[in-house]
C-alpha cells in the first residue's frame, strides 16, 4: 500500500488531500472520501473517514481523502455546499485520471455534511460508479438516481435521526436492488466504537458495485 500527501485543484483553489493505492499490478477500483462540516471541526482526519480509507486499502481499493475549501491547508473559504460539491468532483476526477486507478470503477463516498455533497455531487454528473452516504444532513430524491447508491445511519443519532433514510427506503420497497438503506442499531451520529462496522459495510458496497465485472 501506498500512502502520499498530496494537491490537487478544484477551479483555482488548490486542495490538500491523502491518496492510498493498493499495491497490486492491475488498474484498482477507487473512491473519494468526503470529511464532515468544516466549521465544526470536520477534516480528513476524521473518525469516519479514517476507517473507511483503511478498510478501502485493505479491500484493494484506492482511495482519495481531501480536505474541502478552507478546511486545513486547503484554499479558500466555506461556501456552503456548491463549492464544496465542486471540490467533490474536482476529488473524483483526479481520483479518475490517475495511472494506477480504473477510471471506470471510482466511486463517492460522505460522511454527514460530506454524505450530503457526494449525493448532490452525483445528482450533477451522472457517471459515478457507485455513491455511499453515512449519516448525511440532508437527502435530496434519489429515485431517479443512475448510480447505485447507499444510505447508511445510526438508530441512536439525535443529530441526524434516520427518518429522511428510511423515508427512501419505503420510496425504493420492492424496486431497485441498487439502492440500499440501513439503520445500524446502537450507532449515534458521531459512529463511536461503530466505525469497523460501518466501514466494512461501506466497503462490502463499493466492493459488489465498483468490481472489475461491474464496469
Amino acid at each position: 500500500m501506498k500512502q502520499q500527501e498530496l494537491h490537487f485543484l478544484s477551479g483555482s483553489l488548490r486542495l490538500e488531500g491523502r491518496l492510498t493505492i493498493p499495491a497490486q499490478a492491475e488498474a484498482a477500483a477507487g473512491a473519494v472520501i468526503c470529511h464532515p462540516h468544516p466549521l465544526y471541526g470536520g477534516s480528513m482526519d476524521n473518525n469516519v473517514v479514517s476507517a473507511i480509507s483503511g478498510a478501502l486499502a485493505e479491500a484493494g481499493i484506492a482511495s482519495l481523502c481531501f480536505n474541502f475549501r478552507g478546511a486545513g491547508r486547503s484554499e479558500g473559504v466555506h461556501d456552503g455546499a456548491q463549492g464544496e460539491i465542486d471540490d467533490a468532483l474536482a476529488a473524483f476526477d483526479f481520483l479518475a485520471g490517475l495511472s494506477g486507478v480504473d477510471s471506470r470503477r471510482v466511486g463517492l463516498a460522505g460522511y454527514s455534511f460530506g454524505g450530503a455533497v457526494v449525493l448532490q455531487a452525483a445528482l450533477q454528473r451522472g457517471t459515478i460508479g457507485a455513491v455511499a452516504a453515512v449519516s448525511p444532513h440532508e437527502i435530496p430524491a434519489l429515485g431517479a438516481a443512475a448510480w447505485p447508491w447507499l444510505l447508511l445511519c445510526g438508530s441512536a443519532d439525535t443529530l441526524v435521526p434516520p427518518d429522511s433514510a428510511l423515508q427512501q427506503k419505503k420510496k425504493i420497497a420492492g424496486g431497485d436492488s441498487a439502492a440500499a438503506v440501513e439503520v445500524i442499531a446502537g450507532a449515534d451520529h458521531f459512529w463511536y466504537g461503530y466505525e469497523e462496522l460501518l466501514a466494512r459495510r461501506v466497503v462490502s458496497f463499493f466492493q459488489r458495485y465498483l468490481s472489475a465485472g461491474s464496469s
